[in-house]
């Protein structure tokens, strides 16, 4: 397989992606998925094209450190007038690509017409589309799901659309392979992102279920994708990329550390980059997929879930390290 993918005028290497997760894709995961390796292009939460210009630079949302190289900025946007003072900014902060959000199902997403609602608007997205190409040289790309149904009516519509994204300029498109209103627990419709790769030209990535080595073969096989971006899993596995570069492409594995040693490096990457009052929120948020990784981990996540500060979390947390040292260590597979 391919170590390098060319994604517009960026090689990234290897063709593993970091998806955009509000709440998760901030600079104490992304440093976290760094330092076990394997990542080759990392992303920021989405960002609302509307308030960036005005966010300051000391915002944990736009927070980065030198090992999150190369990060795309997701771009939150429902009309393309907002696109350009975003772009500015964006350059201005030190982009190496940038990313069009037109899949996000979220409802208050899509009631203030962006995400997965731009798909039903495709002269809008034109639009904003040919904006942002006319703003930038970097990288441009768009994460879509597969829209409402699995139907040849939906089929006509979703080709149409990607080939309306490439002729725009779009350097890459990344797929999730689920239906608008289709919840994580389905199975993805890998099979359909193999369509998407027959109608384009440029690199098609695969998103949706990859959460290993093994599930990352089977999605290339049966997709075809350039590459594979990772997004809950890099939550509670934040060295799978890292398992998933050396079994497909030869790089280094994860080093094995303990879980309890992860989380503590969680905890202080939040505290190295969110004001008091926002770090519990998404230490809550990391924790509700970390847990996984216990066999009893539900306890440490109602445990986290139920504190009323950042303090109180972490030594909850820590009770429960104690009290399951059995199923503390991480091992490589």
């Amino acid at each position: 397989m391919p170590e390098t993918m060319n994604l517009g005028s960026l090689a990234v290497h290897p063709p593993l992606l970091l998806a955009p997760m509000a709440g998760l894709s901030h600079s104490a995961l992304r440093t976290l998925i760094a330092g076990f390796g394997g990542c080759g292009l990392f992303s920021t939460e989405m960002l609302s094209a509307v308030s960036l210009p005005q966010e300051s630079a000391t915002s944990p949302y736009l927070l980065r450190t030198e090992v999150e190289r190369p990060l795309s900025y997701q771009l939150l946007a429902a009309r393309a007038e907002v696109i350009p003072p975003a772009v500015e900014r964006l350059h201005a902060l030190g982009a190496e690509a940038i990313d069009l959000n037109l899949g996000c199902p979220a409802p208050n997403v899509r009631r203030m017409g962006g995400g997965a609602a731009l798909m039903s608007r495709p002269d809008t997205v034109r639009q904003m589309v040919a904006t942002a190409r006319r703003c930038t040289d970097l990288p441009l790309s768009a994460k879509i799901r597969l829209g409402e149904a699995l139907d040849a009516q939906n089929e006509a519509r979703l080709r149409d659309f990607c080939r309306m994204l490439e002729g725009e300029g779009l350097d890459f498109v990344t797929v999730h392979a689920r239906l608008r209103g289709e919840s994580f627990c389905r199975k993805p419709h890998w099979g359909w992102v193999a369509k998407v790769k027959t109608w384009v030209r440029i690199p098609v990535l695969a998103n949706g279920g990859v959460d290993s080595p093994a599930s990352a073969r089977a999605c290339l096989a049966e997709s075809g994708a350039d590459g594979l971006m990772i997004g809950r899993m890099a939550a509670q596995r934040p060295w799978v990329f890292a398992e998933i570069a050396r079994d497909l492409y030869g790089r280094p594995g994860p080093k094995p550390l303990s879980l309890p040693a992860v989380y503590r490096d969680f905890a202080a990457g939040l505290v190295g980059r969110f004001p008091p009052e926002r770090r519990l929120g998404r230490l809550k948020e990391f924790t509700h997929h970390f847990a996984a990784n216990w066999f009893f981990g539900h306890h440490l996540a109602s445990r986290v879930q139920g504190s009323r500060d950042f303090t109180e979390a972490c030594a909850r947390a820590e009770e429960f390290f104690a009290a399951h040292p059995e199923a503390s260590a991480f091992e490589q597979p």
